[in-house]
């Protein structure tokens, strides 16, 4: 019998709707490889609005839609109730995947509970076991091993994001509209007690983007940043800093790269100013290529950079940004 693969989406900001289509890209690609399947998309919240006419084209087979004024808000216990009713209206075999966002692996746990199935995080790697599971490759120690686990179906799997190529533009898929039963999970679960808004930046998200750009404290104090921004924005990177700088309050934690914060795997990392203490190590190390620039020849980050330069960031930035905005803009060095 085919497999069914079950996306479910993280339409709630740009990230979410990346993730979602790396998801969906990895989830065509699993059941190609195994003679094909049907893929579903699950789209859950309250006010989708045109949310589901934009996801009937983005690769799926068919679109479930919730809309439920209890889904309003991400509550994990919520959502995944939702979400385990939307997987016995499949046929079975089915693998489910979750974006590599916030949403993503926070459901994947309690999903997976109570789906009675197999679950795991930051997926690097998928491949079907015929009828008998999904073999997953994850990372380990920040991506300096890794593990092959074999999960029996209902399979449940978050993506590490960049990991996986997105969907590509489809025809539309049939929308169905799906009801909550009127009886939920038991318990009040968790309750919104304040939004914080979310500071807008002119760099993209730092777990999505191909190129990031890290500071250190090498930059010697916050009123140096500019500098560091502006490489960012020559380069189209997503901006990130190290622990240190975090707790100085140079920087808000959101943009904190490593083993307490966001783990990245862009094609580009640039540290600048950054030693490569072991906990930033975790976060970037398995970055395609790594480029560091500090004044120390003897940091530990020289031992996993790809390419290396020993010099004054202050002094290398200004001249290093205008040569890449010179060669983006076809002038030449």
């Amino acid at each position: 019998m085919s497999p069914t693969a079950l996306v479910v989406a993280d339409p709630r900001s740009p990230v979410g709707i990346r993730t979602t289509l790396e998801a969906l890209g990895a989830a065509r690609a699993l059941l190609d490889r195994s003679g094909g399947g049907k893929v579903a998309l699950a789209l859950l919240g309250h006010g989708l609005g045109d949310v589901p006419e934009a996801a009937k084209r983005w690769g799926a087979d068919q679109v479930l839609v919730l809309d439920d004024p209890r889904l309003a808000i991400f509550r994990s216990e919520t959502y995944a109730w939702g979400a385990e009713g939307l997987v016995k209206r499949l046929a079975p075999p089915v693998v489910v995947l979750l974006p590599g966002s916030t949403m993503g692996r926070e459901l994947v746990g309690r999903l997976s509970a109570r789906l009675g199935g197999g679950g795991t995080s930051e997926a690097l790697e998928l491949e079907l076991e015929e009828t008998r599971g999904l073999r997953v490759r994850r990372p380990l120690f920040g991506g300096k091993a890794s593990e092959t686990l074999s999960l029996p179906f209902p399979a449940v799997a978050s993506l590490r994001p960049n990991a996986f190529a997105p969907s590509e533009a489809s025809a539309a898929a049939p929308v169905e509209a799906v009801e909550l039963p009127k009886a939920g999970p038991a318990g009040p679960g968790a309750e919104l007690l304040e939004r914080s808004p979310v500071p807008v930046s002119d760099t993209p998200p730092l777990t999505q983007a191909p190129v990031v750009v890290s500071g250190g404290r090498g930059l010697r104090g916050p009123e140096n940043w500019p500098l560091l921004e502006d490489l960012a924005r020559a380069l189209g990177a997503g901006l990130g800093a190290s622990r240190a700088v975090v707790d100085a309050g140079w920087r808000p934690a959101a943009e904190q790269v490593g083993q307490t914060g966001a783990s990245v795997s862009p094609q580009l990392y640039v540290a600048v100013g950054i030693s490569g203490a072991i906990q930033h190590l975790v976060g970037m190390s398995s970055s395609r290529c790594i480029v560091a620039i500090n004044t120390d020849p003897s940091a530990p980050i020289f031992k996993v950079a790809d390419y290396g330069v020993v010099g004054d960031a202050l002094v290398l930035l200004p001249p290093l940004t205008e040569a890449i905005r010179r060669a983006r803009a076809g002038a030449g060095p």
